[in-house]
C-alpha cells in the first residue's frame, strides 16, 4: 500500500543514490509538478447506485441536485501529495494540507469539478479541467488539472493521479491581453470619429503589377486608363468599422453599410482616390485630404480623410486604418462665408463686390462684346416711407427674383447698391441687351400678377462696349440711359413733380 504522507528528504550520501527500477515512488516524490494520488472508489460506488437508479444524464441529474456534486466531492479520499504540492499550497505536511482541503477547493471549483465527473461518467479515464483552488495562505491559484485513472485500476477507480499545474501567471497575462483587446476595441467602437479597418493587399498587387509592367509616370498612367482607377476601387476590402460610422453614414447595421459601400464611395470621390492611389504608388503610406462621400440616405457627407498603413504591414497593405472626421458643417459654413462674400443675402442675387471683380475680369479677358444693363428700381423710397422698411425689403426680394430667373450663364445680375442693379453680358450685343430688357419686363408684369400691393417696376439702360473700350465708360452711358428712363417714368406720375427713387 502506498504512504499516505511524502517522505521528507534523505540525508545525502558522497555518492548519488540509485533508484531501483520499477521504483516511482522517488520520481513521484521529485516531480516539478504537483502531483494528488487519490481515491476515487468513492465516486464510482455513487455513480454505479445512480445508474442502477436509471440515471442516464447525468448533468442533468446534477442541475436538479447540486449537493450531489458536492456529495462525489467528499466521497474522495487523498492518499498521497508530493512535496511540489506541498509548497504549491503552501503547507507544512500532508496533515496540514489534507486537514484544510476545503480552504483549497472552494467557491468555483465545484463547477469544473462537475465536468471532471461528467468525463468520467462518459466512459473516459482521463480528465481534464481549468478551475481556482487556493492556497493555505489564501492566495488564489489558477491551475490546469488533468487526471487519470492508473493502470489496474479501472474497475474501483482506487488509485487517481491527477496533476495540479499553477497557471496563475499565464492566466493573468491572458487575462492582460483580454482587457487590452477590450480596451482597443471599445476605443475603436466608441471613438467620436468614423473608423474604418482595411485590406489593401489586393490594391497593393495591381500597382506593383503595373510598375513590373513598366509604368513609370503613374499619373499619365491613369489618366489614359481611368478604369484602373475603378479597378483598385473595387479591390478594397473593408474589414470593419465602427459604431460613428453606422450613424455618419445611416446605415442601420455594419452589415446594411458594407453591402451599399457603391452608394457611399461614388461620384466625387473617384478623382480623390485617382490622388490617393498615386501617393501610395510615390510610397506615401500615410495621408490626409478633403474627400466627398454619401450617406445611405443620399446626402453628402464631407470628410477629412486620415489614411494609414499599420505598421508591421507596410509589405502588403493588408491593414489599413481610415479614420473619417465629419467637416459637413464646416463645409456648409464655408460655403454659405463664400456665398456672403459674393451675393447679397436679400436678393440673393451677387453683390458689389463680385461686380466691381467681374467687370475688370471681362475688361482684361472679354468675351467681347460686352453689354451691361444699368436697372433702378422705381418708388422704392415711396414704399419704405408709407408702409415700412418690411414692405421695401419685399419688393427687393421680388427685384431679385425676376432678374436671377432672367438670367442664364455666363450672365450675371448684381445689387450694387439700395435699389441699383447691374446685368453684365459678356459676348453680346446691342440687340442681346435689348432681348434682355424685353424679358425683365415680361417677367415683371407676371410677378405683378402674383403679388398685390406695391407694383414692380425698372427703369433700365443699356450700353454696349468693345474691345478696346473702357467698360467703365460703358456703364457710366448705361447709367445715362437709366437715369432718363426713370425721369421719364416720373414724370408720367399723375400729380407727381419730380420725386427720387
Amino acid at each position: 500500500m502506498l504512504d499516505t504522507v511524502p517522505r521528507g528528504p534523505e540525508p545525502a550520501n558522497d555518492a548519488p543514490k540509485e533508484v531501483p527500477l520499477g521504483d516511482d515512488s522517488e520520481m513521484f516524490e521529485l516531480a516539478p509538478v504537483s502531483l494528488w494520488l487519490e481515491d476515487f472508489s468513492g465516486v464510482h460506488a455513487l455513480f454505479d447506485i445512480w445508474r442502477a437508479q436509471g440515471v442516464t444524464d447525468l448533468r442533468a441529474y446534477f442541475a436538479e441536485n447540486p449537493r450531489r456534486v458536492t456529495e462525489c466531492a467528499h466521497s474522495i479520499r487523498v492518499i498521497k501529495v508530493n512535496q511540489k504540492t506541498l509548497t504549491q499550497f503552501e503547507a507544512a505536511d500532508f496533515e496540514a494540507l489534507n486537514g484544510n482541503l476545503a480552504s483549497v477547493f472552494r467557491d468555483d471549483m465545484l463547477k469544473t469539478h462537475l465536468e471532471e465527473l461528467c468525463q468520467l461518467w462518459a466512459g473516459q479515464s482521463q480528465f481534464t479541467s481549468k478551475t481556482v483552488n487556493y492556497t493555505l495562505g489564501g492566495r488564489r491559484l489558477d491551475v490546469l488539472l488533468k487526471g487519470a485513472v492508473l493502470p489496474g485500476h479501472e474497475d474501483r477507480w482506487d488509485r487517481v493521479l491527477v496533476s495540479v499545474e499553477d497557471i496563475t501567471e499565464l492566466e493573468g497575462a491572458r487575462h492582460r491581453v483580454t482587457l487590452a483587446e477590450q480596451y482597443v476595441r471599445g476605443l475603436f467602437e466608441h471613438s467620436p470619429v468614423s473608423l474604418w479597418v482595411e485590406d489593401f493587399s489586393a490594391v497593393k498587387r495591381l500597382l506593383d503589377e503595373a510598375r513590373a509592367a513598366g509604368i513609370s509616370d503613374f499619373r499619365v498612367f491613369t489618366d489614359v486608363h481611368p478604369e484602373f482607377v475603378e479597378r483598385c476601387m473595387q479591390e478594397i476590402h473593408v474589414l470593419d468599422v465602427n459604431q460613428h460610422t453606422l450613424g455618419m453614414f445611416a446605415a442601420q447595421d455594419k452589415r446594411t453599410l458594407l453591402a451599399r459601400l457603391p452608394d457611399v464611395f461614388r461620384d466625387d470621390m473617384r478623382p480623390h482616390f485617382r490622388e490617393q492611389l498615386i501617393d501610395l504608388w510615390d510610397g506615401k503610406l500615410f495621408q490626409q485630404r478633403e474627400v466627398l462621400n454619401y450617406s445611405l440616405d443620399g446626402n453628402e457627407v464631407h470628410v477629412h480623410l486620415q489614411f494609414s498603413v499599420l505598421p508591421g504591414h507596410e509589405r502588403d497593405w493588408d491593414l489599413v486604418l481610415v479614420a473619417l472626421t465629419d467637416i459637413t458643417a464646416r463645409k456648409k459654413a464655408e460655403a454659405y462665408l463664400e456665398f456672403l462674400g459674393k451675393h447679397d443675402v436679400l436678393t440673393k442675387l451677387r453683390n458689389r463686390s463680385f461686380y466691381v471683380d467681374e467687370l475688370n475680369r471681362l475688361e482684361r479677358k472679354g468675351p467681347w462684346p460686352v453689354t451691361i444693363i444699368m436697372a433702378d428700381l422705381n418708388g422704392l423710397k415711396r414704399v419704405n416711407d408709407q408702409l415700412g422698411h418690411a414692405a421695401g425689403d419685399a419688393l427687393l426680394r421680388r427685384a431679385g427674383e425676376v432678374l436671377a430667373k432672367a438670367m442664364d450663364s455666363p450672365f450675371h445680375a448684381a445689387r450694387i447698391g439700395g435699389d441699383e442693379f447691374a446685368i453684365l453680358m459678356p459676348d453680346t450685343d446691342e440687340r442681346g441687351g435689348i432681348a434682355m430688357i424685353d424679358a425683365i419686363h415680361q417677367l415683371v408684369e407676371l410677378n405683378n400678377q402674383f403679388y398685390p400691393g406695391s407694383p414692380l417696376r425698372f427703369s433700365m439702360g443699356a450700353a454696349t462696349c468693345r474691345r478696346g473700350e473702357r467698360l467703365e465708360a460703358g456703364v457710366q452711358r448705361a447709367d445715362l440711359l437709366m437715369y432718363e428712363e426713370k425721369r421719364t417714368h416720373y414724370a408720367n406720375q399723375p400729380g407727381s413733380g419730380k420725386q427720387g427713387d
